[in-house]
């Protein structure tokens, strides 16, 4: 079993507090945060975390499947992965679509207020439970907002029995050099969608099929290179390529880091568009998909360190965060919207007891979603993989879940 699992499963937690401060810039622009120098910057550009989810599940799911599905198409194969890959994303969204649905419903009974709200329709509820909402040139976000990565995910899913091929044939007959020249060429629709400047989101004009596509390409090829690096029938790399590795996942975060400043205070990375809506998404930089590269090169990097950032990542406590970290992505919005609605009831909109509040929000999107995690993700997940036949755990899972880990010890 690859090492690796446990810290690229801290990274999942990483990205996905990344987007909840994205998310909630708002409030902390309020209490002070966002005046802080480097942080404000960082966090402006936290929807990256949406990518770096993207390419690590290229790396992850290469790595599972890679010899499983890469020799040949079959379509049991097929079938059973599409299968086993709704398991671990469908429970949580299907609930998580209602309450959605349930709560602006709420919102709007309990203030009196009925905001116009086109996404609130039979075909466009259809769209989310079919998970093909974000697929198009022209997207409209709607119910629980953040499951538009959901039905990238889901797409490139779908892709991905083809996609192992082309995987296994690089894999079987190529040079390192013509890998690294792939990984370059599955950036580069990215990197030029990601230097225009039509909209700072990035999803019109077939953005979010661009991004996800090239981000979980890049992410399988990356996983490709690592195996390079990695001695026939070890589970370690070399001493000097372990040391380079380190190296390296030291200097990609602070390169994302510098080039989220650089953009922040780049006039012509600013959006002119001004939004009126107080909730909407904040606007990020231009060009932030330009920091998307040293994201990639810093998971292949922690695959390979065995100290350091990827030492940190492994502790089980990053584990438990990147265990529930899917939970949290998919519940905090909503979580957020309950509590941003409370606030606005009792009136506190700023001022210490404001600052308590946010604190007491954040942790409490740490424990919604655990109990999700508990009480739909994992429960469902497993009664899923069982209905055809699978094991309960899944073997890339046994090293990161700390339960599942019991549950292989007790066996």
């Amino acid at each position: 079993m690859a090492v690796f699992i446990r810290q690229l499963t801290g990274i999942r937690f990483v990205a996905a507090f990344w987007v909840l401060l994205y998310h909630l810039q708002d409030p902390l622009d309020r209490i002070g945060v966002m005046d802080i120098p480097v942080l404000s910057d960082v966090i402006r550009v936290g929807r990256l975390g949406v990518d770096l989810f993207f390419a690590l599940s290229g790396f992850i799911i290469a790595h599972t499947y890679l010899t499983k599905m890469g020799p040949r198409l079959a379509v049991g194969a097929a079938a059973n992965f599409w299968w086993l890959r709704l398991a671990r994303i469908y429970p949580v969204h299907f609930v998580m679509l209602n309450i959605a649905g349930v709560a602006v419903i709420a919102q709007a009974w309990v203030t009196g207020v009925d905001k116009d709200r086109p996404w609130l329709n039979p075909v466009d509820y259809v769209r989310n439970l079919l998970l093909i909402q974000e697929w198009g040139p022209h997207p409209d976000r709607g119910w629980n907002v953040v499951a538009w990565s959901l039905s990238m995910e889901w797409l490139a899913y779908l892709v991905f029995p083809l996609l192992v091929l082309l995987l296994y044939a690089l894999h079987k007959r190529v040079s390192t050099p013509v890998l690294v020249l792939a990984w370059c060429i599955a950036l580069a629709p990215l990197l030029w969608r990601g230097s225009l400047t039509i909209d700072p989101y990035y999803t019109d004009l077939w953005g979010s099929v661009i991004r996800v596509l090239s981000e979980f390409t890049a992410g399988a090829i990356t996983y490709l290179i690592v195996l390079r690096c990695i001695p026939d029938g070890s589970h370690d790399p070399r001493p000097s390529v372990e040391r380079t590795a380190t190296v390296v996942s030291v200097l990609m975060p602070l390169m994302v880091v510098a080039g989220a400043v650089f953009l922040g205070r780049w006039a012509t990375a600013q959006s002119p568009i001004t939004l009126s809506d107080p909730e909407a998404e904040p606007l990020p930089p231009y060009f932030h998909l330009w920091l998307v590269p040293p994201l990639i090169v810093w998971i292949g990097a922690l695959a390979l360190s065995r100290r350091g950032q990827a030492r940190w990542l492994a502790t089980d406590t990053l584990i438990l965060g990147g265990v529930v970290s899917y939970s949290l992505y998919m519940t905090h919005l909503v979580w957020f919207g309950v509590w941003r609605a409370g606030m606005n009831a009792i009136g506190i909109e700023s001022g210490p007891l404001y600052a308590v509040s946010v604190v007491l929000a954040i942790a409490g999107a740490f424990v919604v979603a655990w109990l999700m995690w508990r009480i739909v993700e994992e429960p469902c997940r497993r009664w899923m993989r069982k209905l055809i036949g699978v094991k309960a755990v899944a073997p890339e899972e046994s090293t990161a879940d700390p339960d599942a880990r019991r549950e292989i010890n007790d066996r």
